[in-house]
């Protein structure tokens, strides 16, 4: 796989999955050949980072090495077993301390100055945060990227854990938002010393809790980036939280609502045969959840339970999951629930769609969970079950942390007002797949039609910001629908060349073959069939208004 291909490739997705790769070889760049007075010259630039006066009082860099492949960076629980094995790069570590109790960590790394292509790049994180992506920091610079990657402020031993903010609401106010902006600030700084000059342009690249990042640099901090990609954005942290929980207790709390992952491939094909055909195309992907009215209740067994049939309890408990949490009190909406078509696909360990999350559990776990135990609740033995939906929805939003700053204030990143980004002239890419079992599309949605009433419509809005729905893409990756596609190219192209896209072409690639391509389309457009050619080539679609 060549450098470009690849970066492109683990951008666009952010890398979800490449927890099984050993080591990046991608040697497009200056390596272990080159030599030896121009490798001395970038040694002593890069060391000469170490005692430059970057201009930021609370930061202290605690490396500047010049890095020659083989290199193993420090072990995390995303790095564990990865070599850098063709790329040479200064590598930069720093410690960002804004106020007491405050320890961001973050490096840079930096290619040579002759592979340099100018541009500068954030690297959002996953799950909880809790350790610098050294993965994509290695795509990045192996793409010619200087690029900054960030702990969001904490160290963690899974990308789960909870247990860092216990006792440490400095902490909290950090993974929400101020970690990534010390991060770049640094970064930047780090670039200017090494290069001597600032990037021509800077982008924000990151999925899941990248996604919630960016978003966040786009509202609190506009003047970070030019151009930002953010995919499944998990931006209503709160409200994702509060819902996640909501769909673990949906199969948990009551037995006679559990429901088995062998029932799931019976509701994914009910779904599918109710919601499929609707845009025009029987093709295995729902275009649009929002146009199929589907109850499960249509499965209910009508005696004892079956395998080709859902019991009224596992009929509950799919509604609710479809529903979203509510307040019991009034019945408000506090948070979208799943998508029609997220129930269930093939995965290569079994655990597609629910399956993953929701089903063949005993309990709430993940984020969630450790989330409410630790930062809500602030007891690691709270007892998710007596979470109540009223009073306690209210406690995780209000708690305060200090300086008027509550749970809700610092992780959500839901201000539709994206004027100051505008203004500056920087540009947003957001996508998410509509199969997406964690963090729901219908939310992606939600705040893209709320920027559209802030903003003025869609016209004044899609000037600097453009959501692309994908159907049948699960969480940043996978699924049955096309989910490679090139989102850091596209955002390139509109804030260096004034390219607008319109539509960007993604491909379903199975034991590296290509078998089946299709344009994701500028919300609220779709793919339609011109009806002529194989349904499996993009060129055969056009993007038009729904229906």
């Amino acid at each position: 796989m060549t450098a470009r291909l690849f970066h492109a490739f683990c951008l666009a997705t952010v890398c979800a999955t490449l927890g099984t790769l050993s080591s990046v070889g991608i040697g497009a760049h200056r390596a272990v050949g080159a030599p030896a007075v121009a490798a001395a010259a970038q040694g002593d630039a890069c060391a000469a980072v170490m005692g430059a006066d970057l201009g930021l009082p609370h930061t202290t860099i605690t490396v500047a090495e010049e890095i020659t492949p083989p290199f193993a960076p420090p072990e995390t629980f995303s790095s564990r077993g990865f070599t850098v094995e063709d790329v040479s790069f200064c590598r930069v570590a720093g410690l960002a301390s804004p106020e007491a109790g405050s320890e961001i960590r973050f490096e840079v790394w930096l290619p040579p100055a002759d592979d340099w292509n100018g541009r500068f790049q954030g690297i959002g994180s996953g799950g909880s945060a809790g350790a610098i992506r050294y993965r994509q920091l290695a795509a990045a610079v192996a793409g010619g990227y200087a690029a900054v990657a960030t702990d969001n402020g904490h160290t963690s031993t899974s990308g789960f854990d909870g247990s860092w903010s216990l006792g440490h609401p400095v902490r909290l106010v950090d993974f929400g938002y101020r970690a990534q902006h010390e991060a770049t600030v640094a970064g930047k700084a780090v670039a200017r010393a090494y290069y001597g000059r600032d990037a021509d342009f800077s982008y924000f690249v990151g999925c899941s809790q990248g996604g919630h990042h960016a978003l966040m640099e786009a509202q609190r901090y506009p003047e970070d980036y030019d151009g930002i990609v953010a995919g499944a954005p998990a931006n209503h942290w709160i409200g994702l939280m509060t819902a996640e929980l909501w769909a673990g207790l949906a199969t948990t709390r009551d037995p006679e609502q559990d429901l088995p992952r062998a029932k799931l491939p019976v509701l994914g094909a009910a779904v599918m045969a109710a919601c499929d055909g609707l845009d025009g195309l029987e093709d295995e992907l729902i275009d649009d959840p929002r146009n199929c009215d589907f109850d499960p209740g249509v499965l209910q067994c009508e005696g004892e339970d079956a395998g080709d049939c859902l019991t009224a309890g596992q009929v509950a408990a799919a509604r609710a999951i479809y529903a979203g949490p509510v307040r019991p009190s009034t019945g408000e909406s506090l948070f979208p629930g799943y998508a029609l078509g997220s129930e269930h696909f093939e995965a290569p360990d079994g655990l597609g769609g629910w399956a993953r999350y929701w089903s063949g559990i005993t309990e709430p776990g993940g984020s969630t969970a450790q989330f409410m135990k630790y930062s809500v609740f602030e007891d690691p033995d709270y007892d998710l079950n007596r979470f109540d939906f009223d009073a306690d929805w209210d406690r995780a939003n209000n708690r305060s942390l200090g300086n008027d700053e509550t749970l809700a204030t610092a992780l959500n990143a839901i201000d539709p007002d994206l004027s100051a980004f505008k203004a500056r002239g920087g540009k947003l890419i957001s996508y998410h797949g509509w199969a997406d079992a964690l963090i729901t599309g219908h939310y992606a949605v939600q705040y893209y039609e709320d920027v559209l009433a802030a903003m003025g419509g869609l016209e004044q809005t899609t000037d600097f910001y453009r959501l692309f729905m994908a159907p049948g893409v699960a969480h940043c990756r996978g699924g049955p629908g096309p989910d490679r596609f090139d989102a850091v190219a596209a955002i390139e192209r509109w804030v260096e060349q004034g390219e607008a896209p319109d539509r960007i072409i993604a491909s379903k690639v199975v034991n590296g073959e290509v078998r089946r391509s299709r344009p994701l389309c500028v919300y609220p457009r779709v793919a339609r069939y011109d009806g002529s050619g194989s349904i499996d080539d993009a060129a055969n679609f056009a993007c038009v208004n729904p229906d």
